[in-house]
């Protein structure tokens, strides 16, 4: 009985064997052998910079889809470019290494915090305290709870002073950490920008001089002065436009920086002033380049708020 039994299951195993080895002959999918080449030469981050899920997913779409470009790889940057666009076929435009640049001062503004939090460590779950104010006065600024930092694939991101920092050398511009904030303080930006606006608040300026003494108030004279005419309000707060900003040129002086009455707005290359006496060394060197950047009598035409705040930088005992 029990030799029975186990020839019997022996034969059902033999069968079922045979049938699955038929069905892997009749059922098999053809990959084209471009894809593993292609997989080869891309970096194995699977950072999702692309727009898909992973490396060979974006493999298998650039070799099977003449649509899909031969360059979306940020973390591979131009060179992996070139050698997809060798084994596709495909012609490769020319790349635009990005960064992710971190739009928030708290620190050097001095923001308050509101409460202590002592809950679970994620920007996100903090985001929610307060009916969504967060634990800072300034509902906009950065939470520091480093949930960018855990979905980084290069860690090109760490903590200091309670502020996210960016490691421009390990930095790739994938844009999972932009994903990843509650805020959305983070903006993967051209590496050869020249100016961002290092701010992310959305509130009108008596809100903000009451609470950050480096934030934006939204008087727009950069706005104004911006010749390239790329500085503007998106999603309610100040923003740079790049492609304009960098098709006009160097030949603006940097107008916009220069008329910034709170030194946010500052040079983002070839290094980022870190606080505001670097940034009103730059302003005034600027200025003094360009005498038409003075601030002139227009001023009064600002709001309360933006002209006391403009008073108030110009009471400052000089250095």
């Amino acid at each position: 009985m029990v030799t029975t039994s186990i020839l019997a299951l022996f034969i059902l195993g033999f069968v079922a064997a045979a049938l699955l080895g038929v069905a892997s002959k009749l059922l098999a999918v053809e990959e084209d052998p471009r894809v593993e080449a292609v997989v080869g030469v891309l970096p194995g981050a699977n950072c999702g910079g692309c727009g898909y899920a992973g490396c060979e997913n974006y493999a298998q779409a650039v070799v099977n889809d003449p649509n899909v470009p031969a360059n979306l790889c940020v973390a591979g940057g131009e060179e992996t470019g070139i050698n997809v666009g060798n084994l596709t076929g495909k012609t490769v435009a020319a790349m635009e290494p990005q960064i992710s640049f971190r739009r928030c001062e708290k620190v050097e503004g001095k923001v308050a915090v509101r409460f202590q939090y002592q809950g679970m460590p994620s920007c996100a779950a903090a985001a929610l305290l307060a009916a969504g104010q967060g634990t800072d006065q300034c509902r906009y600024s950065c939470l520091g709870h480093g949930d960018c930092i855990k979905v980084c694939p290069f860690d090109a991101l760490y903590l200091r002073d309670g502020l996210i920092r960016v490691n421009p050398a390990r930095c790739t511009g994938c844009g999972q950490c932009t994903k990843a904030c509650p805020r959305n303080i983070l903006e993967i930006v051209p590496r050869r920008a020249r100016v961002m606006v290092c701010c992310s608040t959305k509130d009108k300026g008596k809100v903000v001089t009451e609470i950050c003494e480096a934030g934006c108030i939204q008087c727009l004279r950069c706005k104004r002065q911006c010749p390239a005419g790329a500085i503007s309000i998106v999603d309610g707060r100040v923003h740079v436009d790049q492609r304009l900003c960098l098709s006009y040129g160097e030949e603006c002086g940097q107008a916009c920086v220069a008329s910034c009455p709170r030194h946010i707005l500052r040079s983002l290359c070839p290094a980022t002033p870190l606080n505001q006496a670097e940034a009103r060394a730059e302003q005034d060197a600027a200025v003094a380049a360009n005498p038409d950047l003075r601030e002139t009598p227009q001023a009064a035409s600002l709001s309360a708020e933006v002209a006391a705040a403009r008073s108030s930088e110009r009471d400052e005992p000089k250095q």
